[in-house]
């Protein structure tokens, strides 16, 4: 097979990862770079680095597919006059309020991140300890009902605190759905409106981070590496929709704490792998 071929089966897989960890609260960064440790996309370090990120829009659009009706804030009676949902309007701007505590971190502290903590003794010590909270969060939960049980009744504070724990995901292996969907358990949202709530911040963050990158590497792809991105991208996408569509069926009758024990049991494996 030729090299170009194999890099695209590579790219296939990693899409395939990236899909299935993008919404679960596993990490999806942190799969990824450790899957890089074993399957290393032949391409250079600038290039990688970008589509670790970028690839991460194919999930974004699986998001915009499935809840384009809740998203979009426009609804039009005829076929000129649009009329602004005010309640989805609103719902973006909390938003807008989540993402300033991340997009402040990232600007400031991305580059330092990125030469000091993607290594997999981190992402393997990340793993375990938002897998511990997940439990402990899920078994404090118990004994509580949630004072925010739909999307719908989030406040700009709730989203601000949300957005404050985002924060936390700027360390790989963290997982930013699983610092989010934690911290939202923590202030008494439900799961579901947890989960839908971090879809929505998906959005603006993953777009606005995939732009740093692309301007950060600049637009000369080769035509090998345009196929690379493209197909991760796809596959992403195509994954993606099938994972939201289990996870939101899933906890509405199930909690997070089987993916905390994942977490843990993905981080100890790790820590045994670099041992030996």
């Amino acid at each position: 097979m030729s090299n170009s071929f194999i890099e695209i089966l590579k790219a296939v897989f990693l899409g395939i990862v990236e899909g299935i960890t993008e919404w679960l609260p596993i990490s999806s960064t942190g799969h990824m770079l450790l899957v890089d440790e074993f399957i290393t996309l032949n391409t250079s370090d600038a290039f990688k680095e970008m589509f670790f990120v970028v690839i991460q829009l194919g999930a974004i659009l699986a998001v915009l597919l499935l809840f384009w009706n809740k998203m979009f804030p426009f609804q039009f009676k005829d076929k000129s006059q649009p009329v602004v949902r005010k309640d989805t309007f609103s719902l973006w701007m909390k938003v807008v309020v989540a993402c300033i505590p991340g997009a402040a971190v990232t600007l400031l502290f991305d580059d330092y991140i990125e030469a000091h903590f993607h290594t997999p003794q981190v992402i393997a010590g990340a793993l375990i300890v938002y897998g511990i909270a997940f439990i402990l969060v899920e078994n404090w939960n118990k004994k509580r009902m949630p004072a925010v049980k739909n999307l719908e009744d989030i406040t700009y504070k709730t989203a601000f605190i949300i957005g404050l724990f985002q924060v936390l995901s700027i360390v790989p292996g963290t997982s930013r759905s699983g610092s989010t969907i934690v911290g939202a358990l923590l202030i008494g949202v439900s799961r579901v409106a947890a989960a839908e709530f971090t879809f929505f911040l998906a959005v603006p963050v993953m777009f606005g981070l995939s732009a740093i990158k692309i301007l950060k590497f600049g637009l000369s792809f080769t035509g090998t590496e345009l196929v690379i991105l493209g197909v991760g991208t796809v596959v992403a996408f195509l994954v993606s929709v099938l994972v939201i569509k289990f996870l939101m069926g899933y906890i509405k009758k199930h909690d997070f704490k089987i993916f905390g024990w994942y977490r843990i049991a993905m981080g100890i494996l790790v820590i045994l792998i670099l041992g030996f």
